[in-house]
């Protein structure tokens, strides 16, 4: 018997990020409100990780209401509906559910239904999973128009007492519709995780542990050293990978977005990559602190806000974090 051969889907050669949205938890809080549990000084902190204050959200916005918020200006801005939605994807590790998905309930909320929808857990390289999920997405022919949205409510999982890492958590959401192009918006994604290293950054214990042994609250930990060197020698190279792939240059980069873990991890990392003094660079973590799969969406958003970069801008993007795993990519900006 002849078998039928069967039809695969295929779609547009190339995609890019039509348009972008972001979100910030409505508190500022400042090092001076923090110090005290942690026998610190606003110095210290400023010294070590470049934050002066952070974003948080108050406790009636949850990690969904920020992607929401962030969803539906990256719509607008994008000149679409949620009608237009063929699939959602949301990046964190804050929401408290474990199903039914963050993502299905934001598709319901923009009114994208029946629009695929699904989580992913990749911590602060969440979004850029994201784009290169999006980006396949899209040129394989299974969806038109993607969001990608990176939210946390890292507030949550903060210990006031914890010097490792929750003086430098904060909240928000960003997101961005991917589409067809007709030139190519979105280079290669570069990605990969190392769970050898697992330990470097993570929760305190498992929700069993809560339910079965009467633990308190998890929260976040960090072992500072070890992730500063994994992040600044491992991560560079990974950047540079994702300029070769794309087929660029240190010189033919405008603007350089790193995760916004730490200003030490960024100006590091600029050395390292040999990137030129007229490369903008993200520095949004001063006053938004490290918001996870959120950072590099907001930190876009804030520099084309500001008017630091411009539409088309060649943009250079790595996220990294708990895992360990990381990811990036070259993309041309909205």
């Amino acid at each position: 018997m002849t078998r039928p051969t069967l039809t695969q889907a295929t779609g547009p050669a190339h995609t890019r990020i039509l348009g972008l949205g972001g979100v910030r938890g409505e508190l500022v809080v400042t090092n001076d409100e923090l110090v005290g549990p942690i026998d610190s000084s606003d110095e210290w902190i400023r010294q070590r990780t470049g934050i002066v204050t952070r974003c948080r959200a108050g406790a009636d916005t949850d990690v969904l209401d920020l992607a929401e918020g962030a969803a539906r200006a990256a719509i607008e801005n994008a000149g679409l509906t949620g009608a237009d939605i063929d699939a959602v994807i949301l990046s964190t590790v804050t929401y408290f559910h474990q199903t039914p998905s963050g993502a299905a309930i934001i598709a319901d909320r923009i009114g994208a239904t029946p629009a695929a929808a699904y989580d992913i857990s990749a911590a602060c390289a969440g979004y850029c999973y994201g784009i290169g999920q999006a980006d396949a997405l899209v040129r394989a022919g299974a969806a038109r128009h993607v969001l990608v949205i990176g939210a946390e409510k890292m507030s949550e999982f903060v210990d006031p007492t914890d010097r490792s890492i929750s003086f430098l958590l904060g909240d928000g959401g960003g997101a961005v519709v991917i589409g067809a192009s007709d030139t190519p918006g979105i280079g290669p994604t570069i990605w990969g995780s190392d769970g050898s290293q697992a330990q470097a950054i993570r929760q305190t214990h498992s929700w069993l542990d809560v339910r079965d042994h009467g633990a308190g609250w998890p929260t976040l930990r960090q072992e500072g050293p070890s992730v500063y060197k994994w992040a600044v020698f491992k991560m560079a190279p990974i950047a540079q990978q994702a300029m070769e792939a794309a087929g660029v240059g240190p010189d033919d980069i405008d603007v350089f977005i790193p995760h916004q873990a730490n200003m030490r991890i960024i100006d590091q990392m600029i050395k390292q990559l040999k990137l030129p003094d007229t490369v903008v660079v993200a520095r949004d973590i001063a006053d938004t602190g490290n918001t996870s799969a959120a950072s590099i969406p907001l930190a876009t958003e804030r520099l084309l806000r500001e008017g630091q970069v411009s539409s088309g801008a060649l943009a250079l993007q790595i996220g990294f974090g708990a895992g360990l795993v990381y990811a990036a990519q070259v993309v041309v900006l909205p």
